[in-house]
């Protein structure tokens, strides 16, 4: 296991890379160094000398990908995607274009936003499953039917009418919670993260349900609950002993994934309720067209999915111990 191990994250080198070379390209496609100095230092009365003492302070003088001016390794070296990138992989991220340390920003800015996830991740996915189960038990019948049309028109409303629909009821006119903001105070801390957590929770019913449903029909029309069943076992202890722990590979597929995820929050319910998370983050830095943020944080995204794919193989021996990694 220990060599697939090493294996895997010298296959995620070339990957991180790839992934800075596209976000890199795709940010300046858009956005030239210029554009960038003039978004912070003000459209109106700003001189050439400005921008270019903005540029230099922040290390954007240089050609972009290729320093024809350069000679040997320099050509690649003193380019801006080099300098920017290389100590990334150190995690290293650097500064804003307004000075501030991201590192010290995220790792501030990663608790809101795991107080959200976390709740929303452990809640939903026991929701989830329990629902997807009861449906399988009263599989082919009208409880069955109706709970998955439920799904579908819970699967077909905007996260956006969740959102305010759920701020308007529950925040405005019932009063029992904060409509937005968060405070990190104590437990006066928990009144605002309730709304977030639960709208978080009701959103994913719908399709949560729907994909745990799946994977248990899917499995219920196997031999050995064939077999299990002829045995005399009652029909829910051949779903919850058998069924359930068969599902288990593909459930953790999709579950495991998720988990590093959590860290980087949800950039719609942070943004919408004011959660100083890494969501919100990442919305102000594309907003304010700072590159150094949104390059940490794609980076962040990709180190964090890379893990959450090499747990994802480990879990499967966990599970099911035929499983050999090679």
């Amino acid at each position: 296991m220990f060599a697939y191990i090493i294996r895997r994250l010298l296959y995620a080198i070339p990957i991180l890379i790839g992934v800075n070379l596209i976000t890199f390209a795709l940010f300046f496609v858009v956005n030239s160094p210029d554009d960038m100095a003039r978004m912070h230092l003000g459209v109106k009365r700003v001189t050439p000398e400005a921008i270019e003492k903005w540029k230099e302070d922040r290390g954007y003088e240089k050609p972009l990908l290729y320093n024809s001016d350069a000679g040997g390794v320099g050509k690649v070296t003193e380019t801006i995607f080099f300098t920017k990138s290389v100590r990334l992989f150190a995690f290293d991220f650097g500064s804003a274009d307004d000075g501030r340390d991201i590192g010290y920003d995220i790792r501030q800015r990663m608790w809101p936003s795991l107080a959200i996830a976390l709740p929303v991740f452990l809640v939903g996915l026991l929701i989830n499953i329990t629902f997807a189960l009861l449906l399988a038990f009263f599989r082919a019948t009208y409880i069955d039917i109706w709970g998955v049309v439920l799904c579908v028109v819970l699967m077909s409303i905007s996260a956006m009418f969740y959102i305010i629909g759920g701020q308007y009821l529950i925040g405005k006119l019932l009063h029992l919670v904060p409509i937005s903001g968060f405070d990190v105070v104590g437990l006066e801390t928990i009144k605002f993260l309730i709304l977030p957590v639960l709208i978080g929770v009701v959103m994913g019913i719908g399709s949560g349900t729907r994909w745990y449903r799946t994977i248990f029909l899917e499995e219920i029309g196997r031999d050995y609950v064939r077999t299990a069943r002829a045995k005399g076992l009652s029909e829910p202890r051949v779903l919850f002993k058998h069924v359930l722990r068969n599902a288990l590979i593909p459930i953790l597929t999709g579950v495991v994934v998720v988990i590093p995820l959590l860290f980087l929050g949800s950039l719609l319910t942070e943004s919408f309720f004011g959660v100083p998370g890494l969501g919100s983050y990442t919305i102000d830095a594309i907003q304010a067209q700072d590159f150094a943020i949104v390059r940490a944080m794609v980076f962040l995204g990709s180190v964090l999915y890379i893990i959450g794919l090499l747990l994802t193989d480990i879990s499967y021996t966990v599970a099911d111990p035929r499983i050999r990694l090679s």
